[in-house]
């Protein structure tokens, strides 16, 4: 049975002595709507809250859009629901087979050619060689690469990366996919392609996990949203509430700044 089951989770990292979080304050500070916490400790010790008590789940079918301005914590959140990065507290419980695509250049080189990197790419997800090679000429094909796939990976253009990691990652129908941004990376046709792939591994009993600023993208994807502000669940539900909810807000909130823009104007020429 698929799963995702994310309890109560944290992650916070130190400051290096090189920063100082006086400096790092006007940048991501509460006041600006993105960035984590910062704190210091009794001992002196400066550190970000990245993730603060996020909790959520999702079962077989789900699709979930990830929103938030820059800075609130998806990509750190679906990097740590990949494994990249491991909890401060709380935990990640995954059922089925995990991939991402948040990093084009994740597990390719790009000295090597196209079809070097399926393999290595294949090998870094803990495919076997023969399971590389029988799914190889199907990747190949669904990247639209043709004669391209022996050039070096060092001279794609990043759609032409971003198709030959889609293809290479989604060939062997992960359970769970994590995408951040960049599903409809190259041409029309392609994206058409990328989106029935992903509706297939859906009605397969998969989970997709979708970080986009394109609002209108994941209201005809997802069918769950979680909205981060300042690495903490602001609402989790279906996703069209969340995505309403998320658009008025951030409209009010971009009103009551011009209006305070406006008044600080008028103040000061008085």
């Amino acid at each position: 049975m698929v799963s995702l089951q994310v309890n109560n989770v944290g992650l916070r990292y130190p400051v290096p002595r090189t920063f100082s979080l006086r400096r790092l304050a006007p940048a991501i500070g509460e006041d600006r709507n993105i960035g984590g916490k910062l704190e210091t400790d009794p001992n002196g010790k400066q550190y970000v809250t990245a993730l603060d008590d996020v909790t959520f789940s999702l079962k077989a079918g789900d699709r979930l859009a990830l929103i938030g301005p820059n800075g609130a914590g998806k990509t750190t959140l679906l990097k740590l629901l990949y494994g990249i990065f491991k909890p401060t507290t709380g935990s990640v419980t995954r059922e089925g087979r995990v991939d991402a695509l948040f990093n084009i250049n994740l597990g390719f080189r790009g000295d090597v050619s196209g079809r070097r990197n399926i393999l290595l790419r294949g090998l870094l997800n803990g495919w076997t060689p023969r399971e590389i090679e029988a799914r190889m000429e199907e990747i190949i094909e669904f990247s639209q690469l043709g004669e391209f796939i022996d050039m070096p990976f060092s001279s794609y253009s990043q759609g032409m990366a971003a198709r030959l990691a889609f293809a290479t990652a989604t060939s062997f129908e992960p359970q769970i996919l994590l995408m951040d941004e960049w599903i409809g990376a190259g041409d029309a046709e392609f994206a058409q392609q990328a989106q029935s792939r992903m509706d297939s591994i859906v009605k397969r009993a998969g989970i997709i996990v979708l970080a986009s600023h394109n609002l209108d993208l994941l209201r005809r994807v997802c069918n769950k949203g979680l909205w981060l502000k300042h690495g903490r669940v602001e609402e989790f539900t279906k996703s069209k509430k969340v995505l309403d909810d998320y658009i008025w807000q951030t409209r009010a909130a971009r009103l009551e700044a011009n209006k305070a823009a406006e008044a600080a104007k008028a103040s000061g020429q008085g």
